[in-house]
């Protein structure tokens, strides 16, 4: 059986956990921490999350794992057939993870964690984002789903990024990224119905203050 190795609050590990429910696989939680300790680096290289635990070993890198679960498992595909509504479709993953996720991964200890972070950071963020957003406007189709007619896996970082990336908009700039962006707006929400997301989602809360609670400690 597949093993996911991470914890409920990472969005990334929650694209992962997503798609293996969307795809009906059977798989096992495995509770794993980042860090850098010699037990979590010989799980991860990098101490990050999330793993997939395969026969073979572990595979880490969320994008990587998900390409991964495609080629060699069963279920309702996630990427596309053809070469090339293939690309987009992973084009438009690194676009939302590079120029959306990114930017606002910077700003999440104040958005989040109350830390503070440098105006200068915050201004840099601030302005990717947009320019992130807006290239996401051009790129993405909503028609219905982010590529096209089907669910993808670019439906799965759209979920799990630019949700995060509209929550730092709002806290620290008062802005709604998704403001001209009316068929991404109701998507997101949309998506987030699924039943597969709410359970995702709730796992989530039910793993919050376990989280909060590590992060105070380490404060």
């Amino acid at each position: 059986m597949l093993k996911l190795y991470g914890f409920s609050v990472s969005n990334y590990y929650n694209m992962v956990k997503l798609a293996l429910m969307e795809k009906g696989l059977p798989f096992e939680e495995v509770p794993f921490y980042a860090g850098q300790t010699p037990e979590a680096l010989a799980v991860s290289p990098r101490g990050k999350v999330p793993v997939l635990g395969v026969k073979q070993g572990f595979i880490n890198e969320t994008s990587v794992i998900l390409e991964y679960i495609e080629q060699t498992q069963e279920g309702p595909a996630l990427l596309p057939a053809d070469p090339f509504q293939r690309a987009q479709v992973l084009a438009l993953c690194r676009e939302i993870e590079l120029y959306i996720e990114l930017p606002a991964r910077a700003c999440f200890a104040e958005a989040f964690f109350g830390m503070p972070v440098p105006e200068a950071i915050k201004e840099k963020s601030k302005a990717e984002l947009l320019l992130g957003v807006s290239s996401l406007g051009r790129h993405g189709k909503f028609a219905p789903y982010v590529a096209g007619e089907s669910f993808t896996i670019a439906d799965i970082y759209f979920m799990y990024s630019v949700n995060l990336a509209c929550a730092v908009g709002e806290k620290l700039f008062g802005l709604d990224l998704l403001a001209g962006l009316a068929a991404a707006k109701a998507l997101l929400e949309r998506l987030h119905g699924m039943p597969n997301a709410q359970k995702v989602a709730a796992d989530r809360e039910a793993a919050m203050p376990a989280f909060m609670a590590m992060i105070a400690a380490r404060k």
